[in-house]
């Protein structure tokens, strides 16, 4: 039996009932890493009725660089043994490594159960206030280059507001490409959730800049973004922010025949003639 098992996102305190039991029960841990499941198992021993496992438990490392290799090593175990999979932090698999081990139960006809947990979109989400019931979840962005740009204009001509994580050292940086595009877009911003310098910042785009720019925001930490669905209005203002870009004119022409009727290469001729 494989058992997925969500790890509290920041407050070890939000971990669960079951998830205690299910630990105290497995023979073998999938661990995204090791010394970080190990480390969180010896803080719930310390605060809560947890008995930490035995020296006869296994602890193997389980991500998207040896998934498949570990899968060979422990697939036999699967069907015999309580083992489970743990990420760092929040919901396995979501942005997280795991999927792999679902596919082989599936495949295999293996038992596996997935256990209910906090993740850090849906907290972010329902601390936005954003009224709408439904939103896209992308993770994180590319981390630069025309597939950013790219990937993030996506993200703002969106029909549904979008959910997706940021890095500390590209969080200030990702502010500015929104005002760059849609300075007034009203955006929510969440800042190290469940932990102790938890904070939420909701505005438009160049308010949230400035508050960066001025140091009321200190960019160090964990981030969830929110951004909402653009109101309707002309494409024309997004074409003109496309045009704007320093971008290869065959990016551009990409870009600019999504919002278009214009096909990529009567885009990128009418560019190149510019």
């Amino acid at each position: 039996m494989l058992t997925f098992i969500p790890t509290p996102i920041g407050n070890p305190q939000d971990i669960t009932i079951r998830a205690l039991r299910a630990f105290e029960k497995a023979t073998l841990f999938l661990c995204e890493d090791t010394r970080e499941t190990k480390r969180l198992l010896r803080i719930l021993e310390e605060r809560f009725e947890f008995t930490y496992p035995s020296e006869m438990v296994d602890f193997l490392s389980f991500h998207e660089h040896n998934g498949e290799a570990r899968l060979q090593e422990i697939a036999s175990r699967l069907e015999k043994e309580e083992v489970v999979y743990v990420s760092d932090a929040g919901m396995p698999i979501i942005s997280d490594p795991g999927q792999v081990l679902v596919a082989y139960c599936q495949t295999e006809n293996i038992d596996y159960d997935v256990l209910p947990g906090g993740t850090a979109m849906a907290t972010a989400y329902a601390a936005s206030g954003f009224k709408e019931g439904s939103f896209t979840f992308c993770a994180f962005l590319p981390q630069k280059g025309g597939e950013r740009t790219s990937a993030l204009i996506e993200v703002m001509n969106a029909k549904s507001n979008t959910v997706f994580y940021e890095a500390p050292h590209r969080i200030e940086k990702l502010i500015g490409e929104i005002v760059h595009i849609d300075a007034k877009r009203e955006v929510f911003f969440a800042k190290e959730l469940t932990k102790k310098f938890q904070n939420y910042y909701r505005g438009s785009a160049k308010e949230i800049l400035e508050a960066f720019e001025n140091g009321t925001i200190n960019p160090k930490g964990e981030w969830v973004v929110v951004i909402k669905a653009k109101e309707e209005e002309a494409k024309a203002l997004y074409v003109d922010d496309i045009l704007a870009f320093d971008l290869q004119p065959k990016v551009k022409a990409k870009l600019l025949s999504k919002l278009t009727n214009k096909s990529v290469k009567e885009w990128y001729n009418e560019l190149i003639t510019q």
